[in-house]
């Protein structure tokens, strides 16, 4: 079983102005969350680590969660509000975004939910602002520590600046990660604002060199490349017709924790040890996964039976 570790929230989309005010339209959300349903989705089992909030909109998360598939095993139910990010576009159709989370449930995940760690757990998704905002990222943390020696910990920074504008604290997180991480992938885009002008090479040695079995760089429509035992890679992007990215780095991240469970890869070892070929398979599977995303509106993950 896999395990996703932080935030399911709302974006707002600000979508006319009515005689009195505004329409909005609110979507389901958070990194972690697509992740989830993205491996559900890949006939996965998964459960969804997490606060929720008890109010209106916690329940729509909760009915989202049920109807995907995913286990509520592992999410508090807390008294506190659901984050927001609201999403407006000017006359030029440029975004702007404003957020709305602190002291939401999301972030009010207390020490005891890490007695509800199911015991089938073989792997545990961890990324976006859940890590850098307290108090979960302590609690994250804490998780992180007790399992890291015995399960697989995958990790995906998914920087947000307007949630945590400090790189520092970014970087520091990564830092720490590094040495309990087994896979890490990480954008070109995260790469770029928090270590500008660094080789992705002279990173990925360095995290290599920490502990991390596989480092995985995703570049957009340019491919990914990779850093495992077995050597360094590249993988060549999946041509679609593009509508939008929404999701594309989650399904990503969902695809190939996938297919290395599939291939029986799904711990440290089975990392350390995947040749060159089975590497190569699992992230382009994996980009072929993100394609089908990119080629639909939203986070839309694809299932199981689109993939080969």
């Amino acid at each position: 079983m896999f395990v996703v570790c932080g935030e399911a929230l709302f974006d707002v989309f600000a979508v006319q102005d009515t005689p009195t005010g505004m329409m909005l339209d609110a979507r389901i959300g958070g990194s972690p969350f697509n992740v989830a349903v993205g491996l559900s989705r890949l006939a996965q089992p998964v459960a969804f680590f997490g606060g929720i909030s008890k109010g209106f909109l916690g329940d729509r998360l909760g009915a989202a969660l049920k109807a995907e598939g995913i286990a509520p095993d592992c999410v508090q139910w807390l008294d506190a509000p659901t984050t927001l990010s609201l999403i407006g576009v000017d006359a030029s159709g440029v975004p702007s975004y404003s957020f709305y989370g602190a002291g939401c449930a999301d972030r009010q995940l207390p020490m005891n939910a890490l007695d509800t760690l199911p015991a089938a757990t073989q792997a545990i998704h961890f990324g976006s602002y859940a890590m850098v905002v307290e108090p979960v990222a302590s609690v994250q943390r804490a998780l992180v520590e007790r399992e890291h020696q015995r399960r697989v910990i995958a990790y995906d920074p998914n920087v947000r600046l307007n949630v945590e504008p400090s790189l520092d604290r970014w970087r520091d997180t990564l830092d720490w990660m590094a040495a309990r991480t087994h896979l890490l992938k990480v954008s070109d885009e995260d790469l770029g604002l928090l270590y500008p002008g660094v080789a992705f090479a002279e990173l990925a040695q360095r995290w290599r060199a920490a502990g991390v079995r596989a480092v995985v760089v995703t570049r957009g429509g340019e491919g990914a490349l990779a850093w495992t035992a077995a050597g360094e890679f590249e993988v060549a992007p999946v041509r679609t017709t593009v509508v939008d990215t929404v999701g594309a780095g989650d399904t990503f991240q969902a695809a190939m924790l996938t297919r290395l469970a599939e291939l029986g890869a799904l711990s440290p070892e089975g990392l350390s040890t995947l040749s060159l070929p089975a590497w190569q398979g699992v992230l382009a599977f994996a980009a072929q996964a993100a394609a089908i995303t990119c080629g639909r509106r939203g986070a839309d993950l694809p299932r199981r039976a689109e993939l080969p």
